[in-house]
């Protein structure tokens, strides 16, 4: 008797809120076979207030969380499934992204400033200069990281040099900074009334604030930056209750999962032991190894990052992270701002009508370039052009460029490790475009393997939820994790092609470098720079 009413008890549930850059989701899935059972997703506006600046609301990206789960949670109920069964929420974010609200008031006092963003170059250029050699890695030992517009200390120093609301919160201690994860739990959990302001590993190691050695703020750290240490948040590990949510129809569940989302969906790939490793492809494309409990450090360019801790008492994990700025946004720039596609999904018809890009090539350096080169002053260029290049050839040489920045993280991954990869493991929401894996097998001559549930990101933070201490719905144990199913991509050119395309493109990001350089431009008659 007891074994058959085991066996009628619905299995737990948990849900991950995916706060990304272009979008917000909230998705629910069974804790026994990872199966997703439902999802609900709003886009979110980038505003682009000067050139090089990239910002969003905050509480646009609060209300865009709540909405998503109201309509999930209607949707789970017209399936008649009883949305009680959610037993634990994790998170997961766009890292880096920065803001700083006021613990009183609970309004953000200036937008959020986003990842991309570009305009504290000349602060970063300040940074470097005032280090003994004038080197962007000077912070590299502690941080695992170069001084780049990429980071939160700088985006930070830069709202506390030219935003007066953030300088006299700090002066009359109401100010409160975090990135995109220490917003949302802080609102999801009282804000103003009791909000817990924390954040995790993942997302503090990409602060430039955090030692990735002491696994804490780093005094020293905040010095150099000059941010006062009282505004930041609590750092906690990725899988342990941080609070309950206080308002909407999880009142009383716990948020108990929180991990950057370039973490979150190397822990949904099952990367979980050393030398396992996975590319993302969404605003920009991430490719994460594991490297167990120890930080390896870089000879070619790549980050080292705190993929993730699974619970106060677990050792942190580490990644080598390889970070191109531009991949899916490069299809979002060819819509919004060329026109030449209506919906991202029509880029895989234009590419593939003509099957090349005829000689053109994209470089969409659009923030400069990261990984491998670390280049603030490059920028986007289209060359090999000709009368014959028509738009097509465009959207196909937007694919491929995608392609070849992941080939260059992917050579400096395989020269830091020695260990090649023999097939690439990837996600995320361009993977959905079958051109452009095909692309990707060519141009790394290794088969790409593609899940058939692509929503990682969001899974590996309802992994890391559902597995905290006091929910323990999901088993993290090797043995108990599922199957996933699976569609593989074979190389299908001569790799003779593949190396003299390859080499074409290392040509056009030589032509994409040092463009903008922070001297003053004329822009008068007869002046030229």
């Amino acid at each position: 008797m007891a074994a058959s009413s085991h066996r009628l008890t619905p299995a737990p549930l948990v849900a991950a809120i995916d706060q990304g850059t272009s979008s917000t989701r909230f998705l629910v899935f069974n804790a026994k076979t990872a199966e997703l059972l439902s999802h609900y997703q709003v886009e979110i506006n980038q505003s682009f207030p000067k050139e090089g600046w990239v910002e969003e609301d905050p509480k646009e990206i609060l209300q865009s969380v709540y909405e998503c789960m109201q309509n999930t949670c209607e949707k789970l109920t017209q399936l008649n499934i009883d949305i009680s069964r959610i037993k634990a929420i994790g998170l997961t974010n766009q890292r880096e992204t920065t803001l700083v609200w006021d613990k009183n008031t609970g309004e953000p006092l200036y937008n959020a400033i986003v990842w991309l963003d570009l305009r504290t170059q000349s602060t970063v250029e300040h940074l470097i200069n005032k280090t003994p050699k004038r080197d962007k890695n000077h912070l590299k030992p502690k941080t695992g990281l170069p001084i780049s517009t990429y980071f939160s200390a700088v985006k930070l120093r830069w709202l506390l040099d030219n935003v007066v609301e953030v300088r006299e919160a700090v002066l009359s201690r109401r100010a409160m900074f975090g990135t995109v994860d220490s917003w949302l739990i802080w609102c999801l959990t009282g804000g103003k009334n009791g909000g817990v302001h924390c954040t995790d590993v993942s997302n503090a190691s990409r602060t430039m604030l955090f030692n990735i050695h002491t696994m804490d703020w780093d005094p020293e750290l905040c010095a150099y930056f000059d941010i006062p240490m009282e505004i930041l948040p609590r750092v906690r590990s990725s899988s342990e209750i941080y609070g309950l949510m206080e308002s909407g129809p999880l009142t009383g569940v716990p948020i108990s999962g929180c991990l950057g989302d370039q973490s979150a969906a190397l822990v949904g790939q099952m990367c979980l032991q050393d030398g396992q490793a996975k590319n993302t492809y969404g605003t920009g494309c991430f490719l994460l190894r594991n490297t167990g409990s120890k930080p390896v450090m870089s000879d070619h360019g790549l980050l080292t990052t705190v993929a993730y801790k699974m619970g106060r008492n677990k050792p942190p994990c580490y990644a080598l992270e390889g970070s191109v700025a531009i991949a899916g946004a490069v299809v979002r720039w060819l819509k919004d701002n060329l026109g030449i596609i209506q919906s991202t999904s029509e880029i895989e018809k234009l590419a593939s009508s003509v099957g090349t890009s005829y000689g053109c090539y994209f470089v969409p350096a659009f923030s400069g370039l990261y990984a491998p080169y670390w280049e603030p002053s490059a920028r986007g260029i289209i060359c090999g052009l000709t009368q014959f290049t028509n738009r097509n050839h465009l959207a196909f040489a937007a694919l491929e460029a995608v392609c070849f920045q992941s080939r260059e993280i992917l050579d400096a991954m395989n020269k830091d490790s020695g260990i090649p990869l023999t097939q690439l493991q990837v996600d995320g929401g361009m993977t959905t475009n079958r051109l452009l894996m095909q692309l990707q097998a060519d141009i790394l001559s290794i088969p790409v393997v593609r899940p058939t549930m692509p929503e990682t990101t969001a899974l590996g933070a309802a992994m890391a939820a559902g597995a905290a201490e006091g929910v323990r719905v999901w088993s993290l144990d090797p043995a108990d994790i599922t199957a996933v199913s699976v569609e593989r991509f074979e190389p299908q050119i001569n790799s003779e092609e593949s190396e003299s395309r390859y080499a074409r493109w290392k040509k056009a990001v030589r032509k994409a470098m040092n463009w903008e350089t922070t001297e003053p431009v004329h822009h008068g008659k007869g002046h030229h720079n």
